[in-house]
């Protein structure tokens, strides 16, 4: 989402309040999609998955419910280091995605069932470019890859959904090796939690949390894994 990193607090709810005070629609809706028939070898140590599905709150906050997540961070990806800030970022023009680094317990979660919480309650994965309100190249739907496993899984799972039109569109969502992932500015760290009543979360990112909670009961954990405590007990 557009946020003027300027105006003052007062100032930004106001916008936000009147930006979204009559949606065209909620967050994206959820569906019920098919486990992945490929999935990692299991492994040991804590891994990393990195993920592009529109404005990095909601798919922060998401993942920060979800069992086996040690950290979830919201950032950018796709760019160069100069470039990865958010004011510059919301141009559009630096080739970075509001992207989430995901450091998961592969003996909790396999990165198989990450992709389907991803497909199924993050976002809609046939947005070409956009997400919801949120329109540009760096809300995309996009699948950073760690290694050729995570790119092979990626891959073979969307195919696997194109070939099941569990989606009324084709998915667009690209899958690339990820160069590097730059952590965003401290002030969007932990935003869903801390702002639960910010019209934008209220109205787009809450319900993506409910989602989890309802399809991925297993999975969902209701006391949030919060980048601020994974600092302090590091």
């Amino acid at each position: 989402m557009r946020r003027p990193v300027a105006l003052s607090l007062f100032a930004a709810t106001a916008a936000l309040t009147l930006a979204f005070a009559m949606p065209s629609r909620a967050a994206e809706d959820a569906v019920v999609i098919p486990t992945p028939a490929m999935d990692a070898a299991p492994a040991s140590g804590i891994q990393t998955a990195v993920i592009a599905g529109g404005c990095f709150w909601g798919v922060q906050g998401v993942f920060q419910h979800t069992a086996g997540v040690v950290n979830a961070v919201s950032g950018y990806a796709g760019g160069t280091k100069a470039t990865a800030d958010y004011q510059t970022v919301s141009s559009g023009r630096t080739g970075h995605a509001e992207s989430v680094e995901i450091k998961y317990d592969p003996k909790k979660i396999s990165y198989g069932k990450i992709l389907q919480i991803y497909f199924s309650v993050v976002h809609d994965p046939t947005q070409l470019n956009r997400q919801g309100p949120d329109v540009g190249s760096q809300y995309r739907s996009a699948i950073f890859t760690t290694s050729d496993e995570q790119k092979k899984v990626a891959e073979a799972y969307i195919a696997q959904l194109n070939g099941a039109r569990v989606f009324n569109k084709p998915i667009v969502t690209k899958v690339g090796a990820l160069e590097a992932f730059y952590p965003a500015e401290a002030y969007h760290q932990d935003y869903l939690t801390l702002h639960p009543n910010q019209p934008y979360i209220a109205y787009n990112d809450l319900p993506k949390v409910e989602n989890l909670k309802k399809l991925f009961a297993d999975n969902y954990i209701e006391k949030p894994t919060l980048v601020n405590a994974s600092k302090a007990t590091n």
